[in-house]
């Protein structure tokens, strides 16, 4: 078995094998900022799964979601104080929104993956692997480029998180109104019905 193997078995029950070092890091992480760079992956075995290499180009954030109801204030219709409330906004999971605030902060990179670290009663914490889009490491890569050229990955919902997020880890049957989106299938449906 190799180093990651093991690695891996590790982070399967983090807070039994990791025990004192797992609560260390969340005080530590409590008092970090929201956003923050980090020199190398927590979780190398994950980071390497998913595509990072230590080379130059490759970036590492560390981003902190608060847990809760994903509320998005709305009006309807009229200016009464009981007309405007909020709703809940579910088609997002925690590591799309972590993905997108991170992808927003870094504007000059593209989001490649993340991946879990750890959660509290209050936060969840994500992993963010971005690319410089102009670095030279990148562009000589042919894969990299190809990734990098591909603008706004995230806010397309082109990720892993994204793809999950809009339902399309299902094919077949079952799964019939779910591409290309599940806008389009209404949008054609409408169309139908008016003719």
């Amino acid at each position: 078995m190799g180093m990651y193997k093991y690695i891996r078995d590790l982070w399967k029950q983090p807070k039994t094998n990791l025990g004192e070092l797992w609560q260390n890091r969340l005080v530590e992480w409590r008092k970090q900022p929201v956003t923050i760079r980090i020199l190398r992956p927590t979780r190398i075995d994950r980071a390497r799964s998913l595509g990072y290499k230590a080379k130059q180009g490759f970036i590492v954030v560390r981003q902190k979601v608060m847990k809760g109801g994903h509320t998005r204030s709305f009006r309807k219709k009229g200016k009464r104080p009981k007309r405007s409330g909020t709703r809940m906004n579910l088609d997002m999971n925690y590591q799309k929104i972590a993905e997108g605030r991170t992808n927003k902060r870094f504007s000059n990179c593209e989001v490649l993956n993340s991946y879990y670290v750890a959660h509290d009663g209050k936060y969840v914490w994500y992993e963010v692997i971005l690319i410089d889009r102009a670095h030279p490491q990148i562009q000589a890569d042919t894969m990299l480029r190809n990734l990098a050229a591909k603008r706004g990955r995230v806010s397309r919902g082109l990720t892993s998180a994204g793809r999950k997020s809009r339902g399309l880890r299902k094919k077949g049957k079952g799964a019939e109104k779910l591409r290309p989106s599940r806008t389009a299938v209404i949008k054609k449906r409408l169309s139908t019905q008016k003719k």
